[in-house]
């Protein structure tokens, strides 16, 4: 195995080497990885002093000429632009290459569609994720208008916007219809406030057909919710960290979210408080419970990476940055897998929370206070958890055996 200061760099990007180095071991990089890294920039310099070219040069462009190279001459790794993303977000860093400079629209609805997003960004303070979606809807909304990008909004009508939600909708489960037909709505606000449309034709999107708390939480058993918390080896780094993962998830029922966004500045370890940053923007304590700091301390003492980064949560592999919302509901997948449970989502873990909580005798109440909900009309949901007592609410049918 190469040790990194033995990898001799020559041509332009020698003057770097060093630096890039350091920053491969501040990120967390085995010796092995920064080698590797460290090779592929002694190419990248060889490449570029054989083309006549200096730092500077290194563009986009050239770049993917780089990789073509790579390609041809018959090497196996390190073949991609995400290869190269270590050693350009270095030296862009330092202001040597240059950073890629966002795309002008090709057509007028490309256009709109950036205007759009940033109005959900700076006008409505929107999370990213629901930008993500909005700006989906729209997308779809437009494109399926003009294929060619073209707006012509001029001629916008409420038949026409009745036409896509049916068309668009029919194949789709509940869920997925409401929120096409949300982020319509808000497209359409926007068009005519930015002045596209000349009447305001959000009243005609049409409601999709589906009640409220219709639906039984899907809650795991206390013997899944075992295997589930079982699986993770916790004599390994991911284990370790998977397993506080899961254990915050079952035991305070908090969101992906909230899991990925827990700091290190978050947990009063002398209160036994951790701080939970929820939706809204809402900041609240919750109870650490006994079994829950000893999951985070067995992480934090013995998995989790040297690293700048405040986030509790962090990769087990460089560069060592905090874990997503996507990376916890992926970690909550894997378990389910290695543990053969069925699809298991992180937000279900949150209904076993609170339907543990119904079971041993607490009231609904007490529930929304745990899992934080703003109306008490969201936790009547679970008030149906428990069918055992239904049954001796509900009356016989007119004509049915008593």
């Amino acid at each position: 195995m190469g040790r990194p200061s033995r990898v001799r760099v020559i041509g332009p990007l020698a003057t770097y080497a060093t630096g890039f180095r350091r920053e491969l071991g501040r990120q967390g990089y085995t010796t092995h990885s920064a080698s590797n890294q460290l090779q592929l920039m002694a190419h990248a310099s060889r490449w570029l002093a054989s083309s006549g070219l200096d730092a500077v040069d290194f563009i986009p462009a050239r770049v993917e000429e780089f990789l073509e190279t790579r390609r041809a001459e018959g090497y196996t790794l390190w073949l991609s632009s995400k290869a190269m993303t270590p050693l350009l977000g270095y030296l862009r860093g330092l202001g040597v290459a240059q950073t890629p400079s966002p795309v002008d629209p090709a057509t007028p609805a490309e256009a709109l569609l950036e205007r759009y997003r940033c109005y959900l960004i700076q006008e409505r303070g929107l999370a990213a994720s629901t930008v993500a979606a909005y700006s989906h809807v729209a997308r779809l909304f437009l494109f399926n208008r003009s294929p060619e990008g073209e707006l012509d909004l001029e001629r916008l009508n409420a038949a026409e916007v009745t036409d896509f939600v049916l068309a668009e909708c029919r194949a789709r489960r509940v869920g997925s219809a409401k929120y096409i037909v949300c982020g319509l709505r808000a497209l359409l606000r926007f068009l005519y406030v930015d002045g596209h449309a000349e009447s305001q034709l959000a009243a005609a999107v049409p409601s999709v057909a589906g009640w409220r708390l219709a639906g039984l939480p899907k809650a795991l058993s206390s013997r899944e919710v075992s295997v589930l918390l079982v699986s993770c080896d916790r004599r390994t780094t991911f284990g370790r960290r998977d397993f506080a993962v899961l254990t915050l998830l079952v035991r305070l029922g908090l969101r992906a979210g909230e899991v990925a966004a827990l700091a290190l500045a978050d947990i009063d370890w002398r209160a036994g408080e951790v701080v939970i940053r929820g939706k809204g923007r809402r900041e609240e304590r919750l109870p650490l419970p006994i079994d829950v700091g000893e999951a985070l301390v067995g992480w934090l003492r013995r998995g989790r990476p040297r690293c700048e980064s405040p986030k509790v949560f962090t990769r087990v592999r460089a560069p060592h940055r905090g874990l997503t919302s996507c990376g916890v509901s992926a970690i909550v997948r894997a378990a389910a897998a290695r543990a053969g449970l069925s699809k298991v989502s992180a937000h279900r873990l949150r209904h076993t929370v609170a339907t543990e909580m119904l079971r041993a005798g607490a009231g609904l109440s007490e529930v929304g206070q745990v899992l934080r909900h703003a109306s008490t009309l969201t936790t009547s949901l679970y008030a149906k958890v428990d069918r055992q007592t239904l049954r001796t609410l509900a009356q016989a049918w007119p004509g049915g055996e008593a």
